[in-house]
Protein backbone atom coordinates (compact mmCIF):
# COMPACT_ATOMS: atom_id res chain seq x y z
CA UNK A 1 0.00 0.00 0.00
CA UNK A 2 1.02 3.60 -0.56
CA UNK A 3 2.97 5.62 1.97
CA UNK A 4 0.25 7.64 3.72
CA UNK A 5 1.62 11.06 4.68
CA UNK A 6 -1.57 12.55 6.19
CA UNK A 7 -3.97 9.87 7.51
CA UNK A 8 -6.61 12.50 8.38
CA UNK A 9 -6.79 13.52 4.72
CA UNK A 10 -6.54 10.05 3.18
CA UNK A 11 -9.47 7.87 2.14
CA UNK A 12 -9.36 4.07 1.99
CA UNK A 13 -11.95 2.86 -0.52
CA UNK A 14 -12.49 -0.89 -0.60
CA UNK A 15 -13.52 -2.23 -4.02
CA UNK A 16 -13.99 -5.84 -5.16
CA UNK A 17 -10.36 -6.06 -6.30
CA UNK A 18 -8.73 -4.34 -3.34
CA UNK A 19 -8.08 -1.02 -1.65
CA UNK A 20 -7.92 2.32 -3.43
CA UNK A 21 -5.96 4.93 -1.47
CA UNK A 22 -7.08 8.51 -2.12
CA UNK A 23 -5.17 11.58 -0.99
CA UNK A 24 -7.63 14.40 -0.28
CA UNK A 25 -6.47 17.87 -1.31
CA UNK A 26 -7.74 19.74 1.74
CA UNK A 27 -5.47 22.70 1.01
CA UNK A 28 -7.04 23.11 -2.47
CA UNK A 29 -10.70 22.21 -1.84
CA UNK A 30 -11.26 22.16 1.94
CA UNK A 31 -15.07 22.01 1.86
CA UNK A 32 -15.13 19.08 -0.58
CA UNK A 33 -12.43 17.18 1.34
CA UNK A 34 -14.32 17.74 4.60
CA UNK A 35 -17.60 16.54 3.05
CA UNK A 36 -16.02 13.29 1.83
CA UNK A 37 -14.60 12.63 5.29
CA UNK A 38 -17.94 13.44 6.96
CA UNK A 39 -19.85 11.03 4.70
CA UNK A 40 -17.16 8.34 5.00
CA UNK A 41 -17.23 8.58 8.81
CA UNK A 42 -21.02 8.28 8.78
CA UNK A 43 -20.76 5.11 6.64
CA UNK A 44 -22.84 6.84 3.96
CA UNK A 45 -20.66 5.66 1.05
CA UNK A 46 -20.57 2.00 2.11
CA UNK A 47 -22.46 -0.13 -0.43
CA UNK A 48 -22.97 2.73 -2.92
CA UNK A 49 -22.76 1.75 -6.61
CA UNK A 50 -20.73 3.19 -9.46
CA UNK A 51 -23.77 4.26 -11.50
CA UNK A 52 -22.04 5.91 -14.48
CA UNK A 53 -18.82 4.38 -15.77
CA UNK A 54 -17.65 5.52 -19.19
CA UNK A 55 -14.66 3.74 -20.74
CA UNK A 56 -11.81 6.13 -21.46
CA UNK A 57 -13.42 8.86 -19.34
CA UNK A 58 -14.43 8.32 -15.70
CA UNK A 59 -16.26 6.29 -13.03
CA UNK A 60 -18.98 8.15 -11.07
CA UNK A 61 -20.41 7.19 -7.69
CA UNK A 62 -21.46 8.71 -4.39
CA UNK A 63 -25.25 8.99 -4.62
CA UNK A 64 -25.86 8.25 -0.95
CA UNK A 65 -29.63 8.82 -1.29
CA UNK A 66 -30.40 6.42 -4.16
CA UNK A 67 -27.17 4.55 -4.88
CA UNK A 68 -26.93 2.21 -1.90
CA UNK A 69 -27.16 -1.33 -3.26
CA UNK A 70 -28.55 -2.76 -0.05
CA UNK A 71 -32.19 -2.66 0.94
CA UNK A 72 -34.73 -1.00 -1.36
CA UNK A 73 -32.45 -0.32 -4.33
CA UNK A 74 -33.54 0.90 -7.77
CA UNK A 75 -30.60 1.22 -10.18
CA UNK A 76 -32.52 3.66 -12.40
CA UNK A 77 -32.62 6.15 -9.52
CA UNK A 78 -28.89 5.92 -8.81
CA UNK A 79 -27.20 9.16 -9.77
CA UNK A 80 -30.24 11.35 -9.12
CA UNK A 81 -29.62 12.05 -5.44
CA UNK A 82 -27.20 13.41 -2.90
CA UNK A 83 -26.88 13.61 0.87
CA UNK A 84 -29.10 15.49 3.32
CA UNK A 85 -26.29 18.03 3.75
CA UNK A 86 -26.32 21.38 1.90
CA UNK A 87 -24.71 21.65 -1.53
CA UNK A 88 -21.13 22.90 -1.68
CA UNK A 89 -19.80 25.99 -3.41
CA UNK A 90 -17.38 25.33 -6.27
CA UNK A 91 -13.73 25.24 -5.24
CA UNK A 92 -12.17 25.51 -8.69
CA UNK A 93 -8.39 25.52 -8.92
CA UNK A 94 -5.61 25.28 -11.47
CA UNK A 95 -5.26 21.55 -10.78
CA UNK A 96 -5.89 19.56 -13.96
CA UNK A 97 -8.30 16.66 -14.27
CA UNK A 98 -5.60 14.04 -14.72
CA UNK A 99 -5.80 10.27 -14.56
CA UNK A 100 -6.66 9.27 -10.99
CA UNK A 101 -7.98 12.63 -9.81
CA UNK A 102 -11.32 12.96 -8.03
CA UNK A 103 -13.78 15.49 -9.34
CA UNK A 104 -16.95 16.70 -7.65
CA UNK A 105 -20.00 15.71 -9.69
CA UNK A 106 -22.67 18.39 -9.95
CA UNK A 107 -25.60 19.65 -12.01
CA UNK A 108 -25.36 22.61 -14.41
CA UNK A 109 -25.07 24.86 -11.36
CA UNK A 110 -21.37 25.07 -10.39
CA UNK A 111 -22.37 25.33 -6.71
CA UNK A 112 -24.44 22.12 -6.62
CA UNK A 113 -21.84 19.49 -5.71
CA UNK A 114 -22.85 17.40 -2.71
CA UNK A 115 -21.92 13.73 -2.26
CA UNK A 116 -21.30 12.42 -5.79
CA UNK A 117 -17.84 12.29 -7.29
CA UNK A 118 -15.96 10.76 -10.19
CA UNK A 119 -12.50 9.31 -10.70
CA UNK A 120 -10.85 10.09 -14.04
CA UNK A 121 -9.62 7.09 -16.04
CA UNK A 122 -7.42 9.37 -18.16
CA UNK A 123 -6.42 13.00 -18.47
CA UNK A 124 -9.62 14.96 -19.15
CA UNK A 125 -8.36 18.50 -19.64
CA UNK A 126 -11.73 19.65 -21.06
CA UNK A 127 -13.03 19.49 -17.45
CA UNK A 128 -10.33 21.83 -16.11
CA UNK A 129 -11.75 24.84 -14.28
CA UNK A 130 -15.32 23.52 -14.54
CA UNK A 131 -15.39 20.84 -11.82
CA UNK A 132 -13.71 20.88 -8.42
CA UNK A 133 -10.68 18.59 -8.12
CA UNK A 134 -10.33 17.52 -4.49
CA UNK A 135 -8.37 14.28 -4.40
CA UNK A 136 -6.11 11.88 -6.25
CA UNK A 137 -5.63 8.14 -6.22
CA UNK A 138 -2.15 7.40 -4.89
CA UNK A 139 -2.48 3.60 -4.86
CA UNK A 140 -4.88 1.03 -6.28
CA UNK A 141 -5.75 2.70 -9.60
CA UNK A 142 -5.79 -0.79 -11.13
CA UNK A 143 -8.91 -1.48 -9.02
CA UNK A 144 -10.57 1.65 -10.38
CA UNK A 145 -9.65 0.58 -13.92
CA UNK A 146 -11.45 -2.73 -13.29
CA UNK A 147 -14.84 -1.12 -12.41
CA UNK A 148 -17.63 -2.46 -14.63
CA UNK A 149 -18.58 -0.06 -17.43
CA UNK A 150 -22.07 1.20 -18.25
CA UNK A 151 -24.56 4.05 -17.83
CA UNK A 152 -25.64 2.38 -15.59
CA UNK A 153 -23.78 -0.94 -15.60
CA UNK A 154 -26.12 -3.97 -15.61
CA UNK A 155 -24.30 -5.31 -12.53
CA UNK A 156 -22.67 -2.23 -11.00
CA UNK A 157 -19.62 -2.41 -8.78
CA UNK A 158 -19.94 -0.95 -5.29
CA UNK A 159 -17.78 0.85 -2.79
CA UNK A 160 -17.70 -1.93 -0.20
CA UNK A 161 -16.42 0.47 2.43
CA UNK A 162 -15.01 3.99 2.54
CA UNK A 163 -13.00 5.07 5.57
CA UNK A 164 -10.74 7.90 6.63
CA UNK A 165 -7.27 6.36 7.11
CA UNK A 166 -6.84 7.93 10.57
CA UNK A 167 -9.94 5.99 11.69
CA UNK A 168 -9.01 2.63 10.14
Amino acid sequence: MADIKDPENTILMELKGGTVVIELLADVAPKHAERMKELARAGSYDGVVFHRVIDGFMAQTGDVAHGNSTGDFNLRMAGTGSSDLPDLPAEFSKLPHERGTLGAARSQNPNSANSQFFINFKDNSFLNGQYTVYGRVIDGMEHVDAITRGEPPAQPDVMISVKVASDA
